[in-house]
């Protein structure tokens, strides 16, 4: 890098005053301070070094942008170098030498690049949306589905961006330079139909009944399809008739209504009830048969 970096009187680089009472602004002059130069601002009203400035922004601007096109940015900046090389080789007779040539020479004068040099970053904080998308610049990038609702830190760099939650894994993605709404979707965060997450097989009750009552697992299949009550409310149901009455009278009803067809649990469980009731519950003598009251003298 050369030692001083001459500038015309720019706001991108310029805070106030011009010419030598030039102060850059503090990112700018933090940038030159990390490369080891420093800005100076040609003064105000020196056409010459003004349009030997903006003579070379002509000169591209003419020679190199018309007639050609771009796939995206990365296209763009490939072909600028593989043109600046080009030109850069070309004998210039205003010069007597070739521009390559005239840079080997100046190259000795130059201040070395440091050995390592930190890469810049923005920092976003974001909320993913309902879809599992995180928007900067009005473009969407895909994060895992269970991240939907959290919070995100988003660090942006010139061609990526870092999505982060500080639990997960990081989700790298290529930056989409332009702000044109577009959507960038990693394969792994929308797996193909029938290749996603699998869900869970079987309930909380269906495996209890599988543990307790493995002889009703054929009724418990059919029940799940023609059932008339919500399938959890229905396991839960005939989990707790499992849990409360005698196995063999309830393996009876059982069959007898699948026999039928009948998945009307509480019919299911007057069946149940019928069969036990002369076997476990005691009943009054006035119920055994007998007509005669004990207390009727008569």
């Amino acid at each position: 890098v050369a030692q001083v970096m001459m500038i015309d009187n720019t706001h991108v680089v310029v805070l106030r005053g011009t010419g030598a009472e030039m102060i850059p602004v503090p990112e700018m002059a933090a940038f030159s301070e990390r490369f080891n130069f420093r800005f100076e601002a040609h003064e105000k009203g020196d056409a010459n070094r003004s349009a030997h400035v903006e003579r070379a922004v002509g000169y591209i601007e003419t020679n190199f942008l018309p007639g050609r096109t771009f796939a995206d940015w990365n296209d763009l900046n490939q072909q600028a170098r593989n043109w600046c090389d080009q030109s850069n080789a070309r004998y210039r007779r205003h010069l007597k030498a070739r521009p390559t040539e005239l840079y080997a020479l100046e190259r000795i004068h130059l201040r070395p690049l440091p050995l390592w040099i930190p890469e810049p970053y923005q920092i976003h904080h974001r909320t993913v949306d309902v879809e599992g998308y995180v928007a900067l610049d009005t473009n969407r990038y895909s994060v895992p589905g269970d991240w939907i609702g959290r919070p995100v830190q988003v660090r942006e760099t010139q061609d990526r961006l870092e999505i982060e939650t500080g639990r997960e894994p990081t989700v790298v993605h290529s930056r989409v330079i332009e702000p044109c709404q577009k959507r960038s979707t990693l394969p792994e965060h929308r797996p193909p139909r029938g290749q996603g997450k699998k869900r869970q097989k079987g309930s909380r009750e269906e495996k209890a009944l599988e543990q307790k009552a493995p002889e009703l697992s054929n009724y418990v299949a059919q029940l799940k399809q023609r059932g008339r009550k919500q399938t959890t409310f229905a396991l839960r149901q005939l989990l707790r008739m499992v849990c409360e009455y005698p196995r063999q009278p309830l393996l009876q009803a059982v069959q007898r209504a699948a026999h039928y067809g009948l998945y009307d649990l509480d019919r299911l469980e007057r069946m149940v009830l019928r069969c036990i009731a002369s076997d476990y519950f005691l009943l009054g003598p006035e119920d055994n048969g007998n007509d005669n009251d004990p207390g009727d003298d008569s």
